[in-house]
């Protein structure tokens, strides 16, 4: 289905988009970066509209969101498309497809809603490819699911514009943010988009009261240096030390099958690292029945949710509260 864009403006006969950071200036007939909103006569079209490639109801920590409604299954949507062209891209087989995806349906909002119920889930989540550029279709499934009570997520690279949080910060719940390295240089040469804008949507999403937590794929030799690690997580304790922080094992894929997967002992060094500079909750992603996959309190150290990869064995919490101290932990239950 093609619909209008709600987010752009003309400009000196030409459309800006104001759906992602990129902020594309379109001449008549041309097409965004992403390639799913394109110049018609004047108007900005959105060619992906309702279209999904991908539907399952995920464990929510498969997103990966430790502290948000743990235990709880989500109905996860993914499209085509993206806003970047990330050379390590796991998910490239829709990230880099068009509208004529094979095996892509279209399925109303309405239908998207009433599949949450049906499939068990307590929410929908926007992730797969990159849920900003499908920012109407979005918007349209999130309003009715609040009404009937569902949370909301995205599971994003980050590059929103301040426009596209502004519309829906009300009726979104939570997200991951993939922040993908912590120099310019890789978010320019392997992933076409800028650091600086990512980290200004994280701080925004934040002061709107998003729900956040963060996930930093680790890459050997691309962004794995411990004073990038610690640059990294300084800038997140200063946002707030309480954001839960995944760092993940890289797995070859794409155009990246030359480099080797993560060292463990790598790591656990970016944990020790995050650590160190204050910040509260710090996972190991990718790792299967490793120690940091735990929630610990933040006060006292005690384990008080035990995970197995995606799966909730044992969620202590009273609530939000530590079971043995007492300390409110930054946990939505």
């Amino acid at each position: 289905m093609i619909v209008e864009s709600r987010l752009y403006e003309k400009i000196n006969g030409k459309i800006q988009c104001k759906t992602c950071a990129h902020y594309c200036k379109l001449k008549s007939g041309g097409r965004g970066i992403c390639r799913i909103r394109k110049n018609t006569d004047g108007k900005l079209m959105v060619e992906n509209y309702a279209l999904v490639s991908s539907i399952y109801p995920d464990p929510i920590e498969k997103k990966p969101l430790y502290h948000f409604k743990p235990g709880t299954r989500v109905l996860s949507l993914g499209g085509v498309s993206c806003n970047f062209r990330c050379d390590h891209c796991q998910n490239y087989s829709i990230s880099f497809a068009d509208t004529d995806f094979h095996g892509i349906r279209e399925i109303p909002p309405e239908t998207a809603v009433n599949m949450i119920g049906e499939y068990g889930c307590s929410g929908i989540a926007f992730t797969y490819n990159e849920p900003s550029i499908w920012h109407e279709y979005a918007e349209d499934c999130m309003k009715p699911a609040k009404k009937s009570g569902y949370y909301t997520v995205y599971v994003t690279n980050g590059y929103l514009s301040e426009e596209s949080i502004n519309t829906i910060s009300s009726i979104l719940d939570a997200s991951n943010v993939d922040v993908k390295a912590f120099n310019e240089k890789f978010y320019r040469e392997i992933c076409g988009g800028k650091l600086e804008k990512v980290l200004e949507a994280v701080e925004i999403m934040h002061r709107k009261g998003i729900f956040l937590e963060l996930t930093y794929l680790v890459i050997p030799g691309k962004n794995d240096s411990p004073e990038e690690i610690r640059e990294f997580a300084r800038w997140v304790a200063g946002i707030d030390p309480s954001i839960p922080v995944h760092f993940s094992r890289f797995h070859p894929d794409y155009k990246l099958m030359d480099v080797p997967p993560t060292p463990i002992q790598t790591l656990e060094q970016a944990h020790d690292i995050a650590k160190e500079e204050g910040i509260d909750y710090v996972y190991l992603g990718n790792v299967y029945g490793h120690r940091y996959e735990k929630t610990y309190c933040r006060n006292c150290g005690e384990m008080v949710i035990e995970r197995r990869g995606f799966d909730v064995v044992a969620n202590l919490l009273k609530g939000d509260r530590c079971p043995f101290c007492g300390e409110k932990n930054n946990v939505v239950p």
